[in-house]
C-alpha cells in the first residue's frame, strides 16, 4: 500500500495551485483505492518557525548521523526539546511514511510561501536521504517564468525547491505542474494574455490528472 502525502499552501481558499494538486490527488487516488492518502493544508494549520528547541534536535541528529524517530523522541530532555519534538515528530512521521509528496504552491515574492518553507525547515535534517520518494509540485505563477520567458531568471520558486530536494533528501525525480500568467485573470495590463494563461491551465489540470494515473 502506498502513501500520498498532500501539503498546499496557498493563502488562498479557492487558488489555481490547490486545483490542479487536487487534480493530481484525485485522479491517484481513484486509481488507487487501497493506498493512503494524508492531506495538510499549510495555510489553515499553519507549522511553527523553528526556533532554539528545534536546532539542538538538529544537533542531535548532525551527532548521531541519522534520523531515528525514537531516538530523538528519548533525547529531548530539556523543555524546549520537548516541545519542538512535539512539532516535528507528527510532521516527520507523515513525510517519512510517504511515497509521494506532492505540493501546491503559489509563487509569491519570485520565491515560494512562508508558510511551505516553514513546513520544509521543520522536517529537514543533515544527512537526510528521501530517495527513491517521488516529489509533484503544483506551481501557480503570477507571470511568466520558463525558458526563454523574460523574467525566468527571477524563478526562485522552481529552481529553489528543486535544488533544495536534490540537495537536502537526494531527491531528483521531481515533477513541476506549472501555470503561468495567473495575474491575467485580475490585472488588466495583462488581460491581453488571458488566453495563454487559460491554455497554461488546461494543460497543467490534464497533465496532473494524467501524471495521477501514471503515478
Amino acid at each position: 500500500m502506498t502513501t500520498l502525502l498532500h501539503l498546499d499552501a496557498s493563502a488562498r481558499t479557492r487558488s489555481i495551485s490547490r486545483e490542479v494538486s487536487a487534480a493530481f490527488a484525485d485522479s491517484r487516488r481513484a486509481g488507487h483505492s487501497g493506498g493512503r492518502y494524508i492531506y495538510r493544508d499549510l495555510t489553515d494549520d499553519p507549522v511553527p518557525f523553528i526556533d532554539a528547541g528545534w536546532t539542538e534536535i538538529c544537533d542531535t541528529v548532525l551527532a548521531a548521523g541519522s534520523i531515528d524517530l525514537d531516538r530523538l523522541a528519548m533525547q529531548a530532555h530539556t523543555p524546549a526539546q520537548a516541545a519542538a519534538w512535539r512539532i516535528v515528530e507528527p510532521l516527520l512521521t507523515e513525510l517519512l511514511a510517504a511515497d509521494i509528496v506532492l505540493i501546491g504552491t503559489p509563487m509569491y515574492n519570485y520565491s515560494i510561501p512562508a508558510a511551505l518553507k516553514a513546513w520544509l525547515d521543520q522536517v529537514t535534517f543533515p544527512r537526510m536521504s528521501l530517495a527513491p520518494r517521488r516529489f509533484v509540485v503544483a506551481t501557480a505563477r503570477g507571470g511568466a517564468y520558463s525558458p526563454g520567458m523574460p523574467k525566468a531568471a527571477f524563478d526562485y520558486q522552481e529552481r529553489y525547491l528543486r535544488d533544495f530536494f536534490a540537495g537536502h533528501f537526494a531527491v531528483t525525480d521531481t515533477v513541476f505542474i506549472n501555470t503561468e500568467l495567473a495575474n491575467s485573470r485580475q490585472d488588466p495590463a495583462l488581460a491581453h494574455l488571458r488566453d495563454e494563461h487559460d491554455a497554461s491551465y488546461v494543460l497543467a489540470l490534464d497533465t496532473a490528472r494524467a501524471l495521477g494515473k501514471e503515478y
